[in-house]
């Protein structure tokens, strides 16, 4: 039986390009072979896109696909390029549309949904461009408590984010993102806490968001946060549920929630918060989570006894299912 025609999107142009490769080899094995046919499609780091390793284009590919899942991570995929061009060719996908994507994908644009929504965020400052760094980063260490967070606006998986203190460390910290094409360099207030994130699934178990219980990110002694090598290197003890009180973990679904709402995601996001003495702090929301075996998500999901094949065929079928409307 052929089933219904799966393609796969991952690898992509963007500094998450391993680990989107894990996500969607972790994907590939959790999708029935009885229910489904799964076609591999490899995007290179130069945004060539293959399939059977052979080069292809999106006018070859995607019209032999009954739906994609994008396990892209990053720049091109979580920032609505490549959800435009499935719009482009008519295929439906999992996770949120193209101007949502781009949206939450922008640090930015995020804080200031999530501050409109009422949510507390650190305090921040973005510089978009070299001659602004040298005044607004003696403004910063006049001004904040040191150190400070320094990261790009539209990277994930804590690519490039530093904690920098004094005057000539966050300025090279900012101009190092700025010569590298980041799109600008975030400054924030670094909130002393506890690290939490909690998946959000649409229409499951009777309610239209269903939030999944936070969960809590111990990252490893040597390290002040949640680093990229903190996330990949097992070294952090992620603990789902997180050991939050009862209305604490309910604030923090409820936040899950609301941005899931407020940013106009679609199927299912996941939301990073810190939980602190001054309270919850919204921090941003991935529309692509990983989906590893050691992803938050997937952890948060086993938590209520959902597994990855049955994630991945409800958000499938929420796919499909938008596609008739």
């Amino acid at each position: 039986m052929r089933g219904t025609v799966v393609g796969v999107l991952r690898g992509g142009p963007s500094r998450e390009h391993e680990v989107s490769l894990r996500s969607g080899h972790a994907v590939m094995n959790a999708l029935p072979r009885e229910r489904y046919t799964v076609r591999d499609i490899f995007i290179d780091k130069e945004g060539v896109w293959h399939e059977r390793g052979i080069k292809t284009n999106p006018a070859t590919v995607l019209p032999s696909i009954d739906v994609a899942v994008i396990a892209l991570h990053g720049e091109y995929g979580e920032d609505g390029e490549v959800q435009k061009v499935l719009e482009r060719f008519g295929i439906p996908y999992t996770g949120s549309d193209s101007f949502a994507s781009f949206v939450a994908m922008h640090k930015v644009m995020a804080k200031e949904k999530a501050r409109g929504a009422g949510l507390q965020v650190p305090r921040y400052t973005f510089i978009e461009h070299e001659e602004d760094a040298e005044p607004m980063v003696h403004e910063v260490i006049r001004t904040y408590p040191q150190p400070v967070i320094v990261k790009a606006p539209r990277w994930g998986s804590s690519v490039g984010v530093t904690a920098p203190a004094g005057y000539q460390p966050v300025h090279q910290a900012v101009t190092g993102l700025l010569n590298e094409g980041a799109g600008g360099a975030l400054i924030e207030e670094f909130i002393r806490g506890t690290e939490a994130s909690v998946g959000v699934l649409e229409n499951i178990r009777g309610e239209e968001l269903y939030a999944l219980p936070a969960v809590e990110i111990v990252p490893p002694a040597h390290e002040s946060f949640f680093t990229y090598d903190a996330k990949y290197s097992g070294q952090s003890q992620e603990i789902a549920p997180g050991r939050f009180s009862k209305s604490v973990m309910n604030e923090l679904q409820e936040y899950a929630k609301r941005m899931h709402q407020e940013l106009g995601l679609r199927h299912y996001s996941r939301s990073d918060f810190i939980v602190s003495p001054k309270g919850i702090f919204y921090l941003e929301t991935n529309t692509l989570p990983g989906l590893t075996a050691g992803s938050l998500l997937p952890k948060g999901l086993a938590s209520v006894g959902i597994n990855l094949t049955q994630f991945l065929e409800h958000v499938i079928a929420l796919a499909m299912e938008s596609r008739k409307r």
